[in-house]
């Protein structure tokens, strides 16, 4: 079934305001159950921050631009809906410089790695005991995700450990990562994960960053993180696929403007968008249920009422391809297996805690900390021919502590700036500056682009840049009006489908999957 320029019908059982992977979720589980289904996706196609691009001019690189790596997605709905996509994992999980050296975890060598950089066996063992702790855990909570919302005394009763119910759920995490390890560089390891996204010293006694960790070492009950084969736009295409398959409709270019609900009957109004983005015609459709796949700050403006608290991202993402692999100082590790897992720079304890100091009080990060891999090692098949037959590859770089509050003033000097500092901080542990091994796209420009979080608020309406749409919630009932399954609002037919639902974020599709039983009265 195609995608349609304008609705067929004047009312459908559901429309979903947004076409991101969640709301195509929603969709495609909703129209399987027999009912109509209305998709309003205001870009040109959707997807929403999990999609595939050729951002570079001639260049045969398709780039995830946003999102780019998979964990949360459980199997469930990938065969609930039975779509054609798959993730592969990756032969190295990260890879951390010190000094001449480095510490190597996965390809067989993590043990020998860690006793050559602490000198005993100590910290491996640590290292080991530590995320054993974590994997019980994550087979016991992953599970709940795609269930009714748990309370929090269901959770603690699961998870049936209390010492990781404390140091994951009651104490900072920093807590927990000073009593597990001694050596700074292994420590600042384990705090990355805490820290995606998520603007935080390791002892915010809100525990945001623990809730950030959380939800980044419980994925499909083991903590990895996979390469989604053909990119992130793989995905969406295959929920989009499955969603017209079962009959939804999807409009594209049509922008939801807002929704009147009395509770029992829905009314959204929309505006028809020409390709330069101008309004070329306005309408409306009835709906008996409205799930909105867009943040709580675009739900309340829909609805017209007071926002939520302002939120800010504190992410700085970097695309690049290179020409090759940049040569290491560290002799000992091949660049393909250091690139091929997360790549760590300046994530250090202690220069983590200096960086979020730095930011907190105004000013970039002397040493900018970031994460980068290499896509194309695990999955080439985003590579043209002729790019592959070259050597080429891909770079993804992430960047921690750059909260939106940094680029207020002189947005594009100030991400110019960080980009130079960042890529300079890179080099410091290569044989090569990177900037020498970057590809040239068809007008000689180099292949690598920068986004902010106000360039993410500008180019996918996320609030302050914020990933997650708002701070992750631990994945249990609190005192807020989730409702059974962490979707609900304060209107009974207006349910919230998208990363800011409770027990969203990240690629996942659980919200849409929990918004689509809601809906059917699961």
């Amino acid at each position: 079934m195609p995608v349609h320029s304008s609705p067929l019908h004047s009312s459908y059982d559901a429309v979903i305001v947004g076409g991101g992977h969640n709301g195509l979720v929603a969709a495609a589980y909703l129209a399987r159950a027999g009912r109509s289904v209305l998709v309003l996706e205001r870009a040109a196609a959707t997807g929403g921050a999990a999609v595939s691009t050729r951002p570079f001019a001639g260049v045969d690189a398709r780039l995830s631009r946003y999102s780019y790596l998979v964990s949360l997605l459980p199997g469930k709905i990938v065969r609930d809906l039975g779509i054609a996509f798959s993730v592969r994992r990756r032969t190295v999980s990260s890879y951390t410089p010190a000094g001449s050296g480095g510490l190597l975890v996965g390809a067989g060598r993590t043990r020998e790695s860690f006793a050559a950089l602490t000198g005993d066996e100590r910290e491996y063992t640590a290292w080991r005991d530590f995320h054993a702790m974590t994997a019980r855990v994550a087979r016991r909570v992953f599970p709940t995700l795609t269930g009714p919302l748990p309370t929090r005394g269901e959770l603690r009763e699961r998870i049936d450990d209390e010492r990781a119910w404390r140091l994951l759920f009651e104490e900072p995490l920093g807590v927990a990562v000073e009593e597990w390890f001694s050596h700074d560089l292994v420590r600042g390891v384990v705090l990355t994960d805490a820290l995606i996204g998520t603007f935080a010293d390791a002892h915010d006694p809100s525990l945001i960053q623990n809730r950030c960790f959380l939800y980044h070492v419980i994925g499909g009950g083991t903590g990895d993180w996979d390469v989604p084969v053909g990119g992130m736009g793989a995905l969406t295409d295959a929920l989009a696929a499955a969603a017209r398959d079962a009959g939804a409709e999807i409009v594209t270019r049509h922008e939801a403007t807002a929704i009147e609900t009395d509770g029992t009957d829905a009314r959204v109004a929309f505006r028809a968008l020409a390709a330069d983005g101008a309004g070329r015609a306005e309408g409306a459709v009835g709906a008996r249920r409205v799930l909105v796949n867009a943040s709580p700050t675009e739900l309340a403006a829909l609805l017209g009422e007071e926002p939520p608290p302002a939120v800010e991202g504190a992410q700085f993402k970097v695309n690049m391809v290179v020409r090759r692999l940049p040569r290491l100082r560290d002799h000992s590790v091949d660049p393909r297996d250091a690139f091929a897992g997360t790549f760590h720079v300046s994530e250090g304890y202690t220069a983590l805690a200096r960086a979020y100091r730095e930011a907190a009080s105004g000013r970039l990060p002397g040493a900018p900390p970031s994460e980068l891999y290499c896509h194309s090692l695990t999955d080439p098949s985003i590579l043209g021919p002729r790019l592959a037959a070259e050597g080429c590859q891909t770079l993804t770089l992430f960047g921690l502590h750059t909260p939106a509050r940094l680029f207020a003033g002189d947005h594009d000097a100030t991400r110019a700036a960080l980009l130079a500092a960042t890529l300079a901080e890179l080099d410091t542990h290569l044989e090569e500056p990177i900037e020498s091994c970057l590809a040239t796209d068809e007008n000689g420009e180099p292949c690598v682009e920068a986004k902010s979080p106000l360039d993410l608020e500008r180019e996918l309406r996320l609030p302050g840049g914020h990933i997650f749409h708002r701070d992750l919630a631990f994945p249990y009932a609190d005192d807020a009006p989730a409702g059974r399954w962490g979707v609900a609002t304060r209107h009974p037919n207006v349910l919230l489908c998208g990363a800011g639902a409770v027990r969203g974020g990240g690629v996942s599709g659980i919200p849409g999957h929990n918004a689509a039983m809601a809906a059917l009265g699961h």
